[in-house]
């Protein structure tokens, strides 16, 4: 276990990012990344802490992170997910790739090694050091959008999205990017593979290897940052404390041993990774008790909001903040429904069950999308009527015009309702929060993709078998009469 100065530590190293058309000296310190690394810190050093109960005695008896955690039981998930609600709290579930997402696959594919065939000792050892080392890793899983319609090896160029560019007696070399390095700027590993569909003739892009962040040849380019100019936090709170970034990642010739290489040159196994492992289903256990969290965190602000303005009381009101409590309740049910209903797999893996989980996973984008539509609704105008900056509120020239004007029905003051407006804005306004509408809607892929999950996973076989008994149970008048329930059975 690390705290969170080692944590800070660790990224004082060589790596390339770039923002802004310069190259980042000190991801530490820059203006774009210091709030998320400073919030990371904090993370790490409230599961370093004991008293907090994040820490489990590992099968080869050193202490780790639960977030490493291959869970064997319901208590087990249900010990690992309290773990990571007390991250997604501290961050009110913005962070959306911290340190326990990436972690959860990687205990995914620790649990089930002999998916990756002789190259599973690798595997384990990584998962090992990562656990044992308390690290932060990331990852890239999706090509960019170059020309979607085309498969890897039939885009214009090779090695456009990453793929093996040379193959040495201790390794390979790739070459290409990859998108969306979220969290990759201050994370310590970045996983890369490819979790889109690849087709025949992809081979020299099915793989998937772990790389350090300052490896030579490994860049990133940051996108905007919603931090780094904003005046203050009481100004912009998510923003200057939760902007994760996302980076287009670049290999440029980067060498990875044999020993980070998890899949070569081979288009199952790159698949089966993910969903022939616990894997995907442990990572989305992960990214759910997440959006609980946040979901959480919205709604309080929308109760507070209609308190603040007194509208609380009116019917029509209480309709819209049911409709947000519904909202929020079923994507927390369906997170300990599958857990409750979890089932253990062959490995001895306790697996949450996927009807439950993929079936709220394939609602996320939808869910997000309401619940600010909502909170929309319910601030109204007010969220316009914000001084510009907490300067306003403390200058001697106008902060008496402040107190007088900007009031509440419940006696708060001033300086309360701007700065619970204020964060409204920044779920719902700034960049940061069009970011996160966006982030959710997209959260595992396009539409027809998550809708795909739930449509694989529900286990449509029961609801159809129940129709087909009750089909079976009466014919045409005069023709057939109906069936015992024995006979249905047998039939």
């Amino acid at each position: 276990m690390r705290n969170g100065k080692q944590y800070v530590e660790s990224l004082k190293d060589n790596r390339t990012i770039y923002i802004g058309g310069e190259r980042v000296k000190d991801v530490t310190t820059h203006p774009a990344f210091a709030g998320i690394v400073n919030t990371f810190s904090k993370m790490y050093d409230m599961s370093a802490d004991p008293a907090n109960g994040m820490t489990y005695t590992t099968e080869d008896g050193t202490v780790a992170n639960k977030m490493f955690m291959i869970p064997r039981s319901r208590e087990d998930l249900a010990a690992r997910r309290e773990a990571m609600y007390k991250w997604a709290e501290a961050t009110c579930g913005f962070a959306g790739r911290s340190p326990d997402h990436v972690a959860s696959f990687l205990a995914g594919f620790a649990s089930h090694p002999e998916v990756f065939g002789d190259r599973a000792k690798y595997v384990i050892d990584f998962y090992k050091y990562a656990r044992d080392n308390d690290l932060f890793v990331t990852y890239v899983i999706i090509p960019p959008q170059i020309d979607r319609s085309k498969a890897a090896n039939e885009q214009e160029e090779k090695f456009l999205p990453v793929g093996v560019y040379e193959e040495r007696e201790d390794g390979i070399v790739v070459r290409g990017s990859q998108m969306l390095g979220t969290s990759s700027a201050v994370s310590n590993y970045l996983f890369c593979s490819c979790i889109t569909p690849l087709r025949p003739g992809d081979e020299d892009y099915a793989i998937s290897f772990v790389v350090p962040m300052d490896a030579p040849g490994l860049k990133l380019y940051a996108r905007p940052s919603f931090a780094a100019d904003k005046p203050s936090t009481f100004d912009y709170p998510l923003s200057t404390q939760y902007d994760e970034s996302d980076s287009l990642v670049v290999f440029e010739d980067v060498f990875i041993p044999w020993e980070h290489v998890f899949v070569y040159k081979d288009i199952e196994a790159t698949r089966a990774q993910f969903h022939g492992t616990p894997a995907h289903v442990l990572g989305n256990n992960q990214a759910q008790t997440r959006l609980s969290a946040k979901l959480k965190f919205v709604i309080g602000v929308a109760r507070k909001v209609t308190e603040m303005n007194g509208t609380d009381k009116f019917p029509q009101v209480q309709e819209r903040l049911g409709e947000l409590a519904s909202q929020a309740a079923m994507v927390e049910g369906m997170l300990m429904a599958s857990e409750y209903q979890c089932s253990i797999d062959k490995n001895g893996v306790a697996r949450p069950n996927a009807r439950y989980l993929y079936g709220v996973v394939g609602m996320q984008d939808t869910i997000y999308s309401s619940v600010i539509r909502i909170l929309r609704e319910l601030v109204g105008g007010g969220v316009l009527q914000v001084p510009s900056s907490y300067k306003e509120m403390i200058n001697p020239e106008t902060k008496d015009d402040m107190r007088k004007y900007i009031r509440s029905s419940t006696g708060a003051k001033g300086e309360e309702k701007v700065k619970l407006f204020k964060l409204a804005w920044d779920i719902i306004g700034s960049e940061f929060g069009g970011r996160h509408q966006q982030y959710e809607m997209f959260y595992n892929g396009a539409p027809f993709v998550v809708k795909g999950y739930s449509f694989r996973n529900y286990g449509y076989g029961e609801p159809v078998a129940i129709v087909d008994r009750f089909l079976a149970s009466y014919g045409l008048p005069g023709n057939e009469t109906a069936k015992t329930e024995k006979e249905i059975e047998v039939g």
